[in-house]
């Protein structure tokens, strides 16, 4: 599932094609993937003019001027694909990012007035569009969950140690991976902010000091802000707004590393099991 930082550069790519243009008409062939009322995508959505492309969490908040949003969610295997006077591709990496669409993984296609398309394709058809009136979408469940965004100026250090302390008793990466904590971060960025911070994953929050809280928070904001300058990651299922293969796992300090010389200490890296998830660390820098 993609993270903050890929989400973040699908967003900036809509944000520069689609503002601004009007929405003729929307298909689709897949329920689940667009589980709107007909009535209302008439009403609400066809012929109303996209006013701005925003995110939340992992969430793509694609906004109308009738006072509407299409709240986007890709999944895992889920892909937006503009094409216009010019095509850019983003999300799964597979070929229908390049190739003629609609096609047998396109689930919704939007048609703007001025005859370009925006194609949501999703291969396993876990993703979703839903229209929703602005004033419900922080209603959704979803959105009653997920906690603060990380890169917020109002996200403090203290606001980052007391929301942590939530769950003391449960090891730091889980706590990293926890959306109702804060959102987005997934387990690249946990991985690399922990060794970044010299943090062991499996420490048990209520053994941490609140100056190590503080560090990390710090390493956390700097590794996110690096992923999305270089596009986000090339984790399997993600490539960045031009289609392009985001470059930040090239700068991974221990993420798929396993095997090789840590850069800070010369140990090698390990691949372990932490909060259910894979786990890459440095047993030398990271103690437990």
């Amino acid at each position: 599932m993609p993270e903050l930082p890929e989400v973040e550069t699908v967003r900036t790519g809509l944000e520069k094609l689609i503002v601004g243009k009007s929405i003729e008409n929307i298909t689709h062939d897949w329920e689940k993937s667009f589980p709107n009322d007909p009535a209302s995508v008439s009403q609400f959505a066809i012929g109303s003019r996209i006013t701005a492309a925003k995110r939340r969490a992992k969430v793509l908040l694609i906004e109308l001027s009738s006072n509407y949003t299409l709240m986007t969610h890709l999944k895992m295997t889920g892909q937006l694909v503009y094409v216009g006077n010019e095509r850019f591709g983003a999300g799964h990496p597979n070929d229908s990012l390049i190739n003629k669409l609609p096609d047998k993984s396109t689930r919704v296609t939007i048609k703007f007035t001025d005859g370009s398309n925006l194609f949501f394709n999703d291969q396993r058809k876990f993703g979703w569009m839903k229209l929703l009136p602005n004033e419900l979408v922080s209603e959704e469940p979803f959105m009653q969950k997920v906690g603060p965004e990380p890169l917020e100026i109002e996200f403090t250090d203290k606001i980052f140690v007391q929301r942590v302390r939530r769950r003391k008793n449960s090891n730091i990466k889980a706590v990293l991976l926890d959306q109702t904590v804060l959102a987005g971060v997934g387990n690249i960025y946990a991985d690399e902010s922990l060794w970044s911070a010299k943090i062991h994953p499996a420490t048990i929050v209520k053994d941490m000091s609140d100056k190590q809280l503080k560090l990390l928070h710090h390493e956390l904001l700097a590794v996110l802000k690096l992923s999305i300058e270089k596009g986000g990651s090339t984790d399997r299922n993600y490539v960045n707004a031009e289609g392009k293969k985001g470059s930040y796992i090239d700068f991974a300090k221990v993420f798929r590393r396993e095997g090789k010389p840590c850069s800070r200490c010369g140990a090698t890296i390990e691949k372990t099991r932490v909060a259910g998830r894979g786990t890459h660390l440095c047993p030398t820098c990271q103690k437990h």
